[in-house]
């Protein structure tokens, strides 16, 4: 049995969609176990007649932390949110994985704080699933966790990007590459030509140097930067993606001849948009952690929380990922 333990009251629009993707989850997965953490009446409200599912159990928490809050106080002063209650049950052994779409930071720092690293581990990373138009996704480590990365933290980037995209993306021998300026073994700074090196030493499969411009040419199923250019790179496809689709739609709205033919457009608007969804994984993995800590976006909707407990927290916990990045780790010590 796979026990994820669920921010009930983290997000947007939490408890409902948060419950609605776990119920959504609970359908696609046997064995999968929930504990939904947060406000008990609320969450048994929510949850209606569907409550009564013995895979499904709430864990009653008093306080929740805002999203306005700040981090490293917040886990430290509100022993009773629901977040850190979420992660303590992981701590305690009563849960494989912790899920939420609550503050970010608070998440992120209290990661650290009660699950710990996997032993080698030096610095965690966030790791995210970028859409790519075959549809295949692309990991890309980091986006965020850690701003100032030095050459053996992008090495165990690397090197757990690559296990994660076996065991969880099942890709069977994934390709990694360096985001770098230029693709010669040459460019950069310091920190990415050593790097390049230490990969290329150490790890097969490595395709090298690639330039933003090439991330969605399937040209690599692991992408690996420091979390200052990785976060920039996320919010910036994001940026795009979601202003591009609705320029065209505000320009298409304008033209009576451009409505005419999206009609006939239709489909390939709809796999294009479909192809680029965000959702298929649901959120970021802080991956290097005891357990499985996923962070939602914050306007998670139930389809998004449904992927990440399935797609993420569910095949990470089954397929022992953790055990096999502490195997790869010995067996490069």
């Amino acid at each position: 049995m796979v026990r994820v333990a669920v921010d009930a009251m983290g997000g947007d629009h939490a408890p409902a969609e948060i419950v609605k993707g776990v119920l959504a989850a609970l359908e696609r997965k046997e064995d999968l176990e929930i504990l939904l953490v947060g406000n008990e009446e609320t969450i048994q409200e929510t949850l209606g007649r569907q409550g009564n599912s013995p895979r499904v159990k709430v864990v009653h928490a008093d306080e929740v932390i805002g999203n306005e809050e700040d981090p490293g106080l917040a886990i430290r002063r509100k022993k009773g949110a629901s977040m850190v209650m979420a992660m303590q049950l992981v701590r305690q052994g009563e849960a494989d994985a912790v899920l939420s779409a609550g503050n970010t930071g608070a998440l992120m720092a209290g990661g650290l704080l009660f699950l710990g690293r996997i032993s080698g581990i030096k610095r965690p990373a966030l790791l995210s699933v970028f859409p790519t138009f075959e549809g295949e996704g692309m990991a890309v480590l980091d986006v965020g966790a850690n701003m100032d990365a030095r050459p053996e933290h992008m090495f165990q980037y690397a090197l757990m990007g690559q296990i994660y995209a076996r065991e969880v993306m099942g890709k069977e021998l994934p390709r990694v590459a360096l985001l770098n300026v230029g693709s010669e073994e040459n460019k950069g700074n310091h920190c990415a030509r050593t790097s390049y090196q230490m990969i290329k030493d150490n790890l097969d499969q490595f395709m090298g140097n690639i330039e933003a411009k090439e991330i969605f040419q399937n040209v690599t199923d692991v992408l690996v930067c420091d979390g200052f250019v990785g976060n920039v790179l996320l919010k910036t496809i994001e940026g795009v993606s979601r202003d591009l689709f609705a320029f065209l739609k505000e320009e298409i709205q304008k033209d009576f001849k451009a409505r005419l033919a999206s009609t006939m457009l239709y489909s390939v608007f709809r796999r294009a948009r479909a192809s680029l969804d965000e959702s298929e994984y649901g959120g970021a993995l802080l991956i290097g952690v005891k357990g499985a800590c996923i962070k939602c976006h914050g306007a998670s909707q139930s389809k998004a929380i449904m992927h990440a407990l399935t797609n993420q927290a569910y095949p990470i916990v089954h397929n022992r990922t953790n055990e096999k990045i502490e195997h790869a780790l010995r067996m490069n010590a």
